[in-house]
């Protein structure tokens, strides 16, 4: 009979002490059962996992060499498109290294709405986690639930910036538009209606039995492990470290704000649920502070060197006119240097790491995606799993493949 390519003959059971044949198993590249298009190669003794390694490089986007070739400012956009569940936090991200090789101090104004739309993409990215790992697992009425609510949050991002999963809304200096009218009674009204719903939530799967089985003891790798790897995040807090860039190496305005950072021990995939529920709690709190201590003023800075002429006065005033069609076309300068401010995304330590050359664009761009660290972990979880565990530990990690592969 011939043997399938397939077969590994090499490979000795430890367990029995005889010669066996392990198969290899593709799983992947298909979305959404890996999250993206995440290719797996499975060593299997049956249906247990003998080694797992992950194969990226599917997307092909070149997002850190197609953002040297724009200015800072046309480079927004792309940012967007990385973790596309979490386009506002990117967007914060990037323009926090422009605005530090800039010497830019914003607004306070400024500051708060950026922490604002932070924290309400931050729900959003886990409920698109929630829902669908729920499916994953046979819990369809997950997904149902966050994806209605999630929807509210878009008509949000929609209504603040045009864009839904897309927004660029952030800009070098300050953000596209100031807050709507009516936004923050609209948003309070929103996180009144949202934590009964979370309790839904939680109703579904924390005491559920089948959900428990197949997340409770599944997927462990130590602190150190993780540590050793790069990886942050609800990942590296389900393990019990309290380390959460918001209160460890805060930015923004993050230190004036009264939160906790949710943590667990046994660093399976039910805790790093459980860290996800509660990090959704903590960021209603912080959004209510937020919308408590607004400050009034101006959402951009006044310096005419990166803040480009409104609509109003360009159509009047030639030298408005040509200052932005110059801002458009070539850019403002930025001083030589380098620079790097990391932020907590809803997946862990997000940074840009710039290099200017004096020029209106950058020199070299490289993105620091947590999803990326976070993925090597997943050999160490599936080992001597089953293979029906895999899906679990997929799900677990949150990753999003459009910043994996850049």
């Amino acid at each position: 009979m011939r043997v399938s390519p397939f077969i590994n003959p090499e490979y000795t059971n430890p367990s029995a002490g005889l010669t066996d044949t392990t198969l290899t198993l593709n799983l992947g590249p298909q979305h959404p059962s890996t999250h993206g298009v995440l290719r797996l190669v499975l060593e299997l003794d049956g249906e247990t996992v003998v080694s797992c390694a992950p194969h990226i490089g599917y997307l092909h986007t070149g997002f850190e060499k197609n953002m040297e070739a724009k200015t800072y400012h046309k480079a927004i956009p792309y940012t967007d498109r990385m973790d596309y569940l979490s386009a506002m936090i990117y967007n914060v991200a990037y323009v926090l290294s422009v605005e530090k090789l800039c010497g830019i101090e914003i607004t306070r104004r400024c500051a708060y709405v950026r922490v604002l739309v932070t924290e309400l993409q931050r729900i959003a990215s886990h409920m698109v986690w929630y829902g669908t790992t729920g499916m994953d697992l046979g819990a369809s009425t997950t997904f149902l639930y966050a994806f209605r609510d999630r929807e509210d949050l878009l008509n949000f991002f929609e209504e603040l910036a045009g864009g839904r999963m897309t927004p660029s809304y952030s800009r070098v200096g300050g953000m596209a538009a100031d807050l709507t009218t009516g936004f923050e009674k609209r948003c309070r009204a929103f996180l009144d209606q949202l934590e009964p719903k979370i309790d839904d939530y939680e109703a579904l799967l924390t005491g559920n039995e089948i959900f428990k089985e197949r997340t409770q003891n599944v997927g462990y790798v130590s602190t150190e492990d993780l540590i050793a790897l790069g990886v942050t995040g609800p990942v590296l807090r389900a393990s019990g470290l309290k380390w959460d860039l918001r209160k460890n190496q805060p930015y923004l305005v993050y230190d004036e704000f009264e939160f906790d950072v949710p943590t667990a021990t046994a660093s399976d995939v039910y805790c790093r649920y459980l860290v996800r529920m509660a990090e959704m709690r903590q960021s209603i709190r912080i959004i209510r502070q937020v919308l408590d201590g607004m400050p009034e003023g101006d959402i951009n800075i006044s310096d005419t060197k990166f803040r480009r002429p409104s609509k109003d006065t360009i159509m009047v005033g030639m030298e408005e006119l040509i200052h932005h069609f110059k801002q458009m076309t070539s850019g403002f300068p930025v001083p030589p240097g380098e620079a790097y401010v990391p932020v907590e995304s809803s997946k862990g330590e997000l940074g840009f790491f710039i290099v200017s050359d004096g020029t209106g664009k950058p020199q070299r761009v490289r993105v620091r995606p947590p999803s990326f660290f976070n993925l090597q972990a997943l050999p160490l979880m599936a080992k001597g799993r089953m293979i029906a565990d895999v899906v679990a530990l997929i799900g677990s990690l949150d990753i999003v493949l459009g910043e994996i592969d850049r």
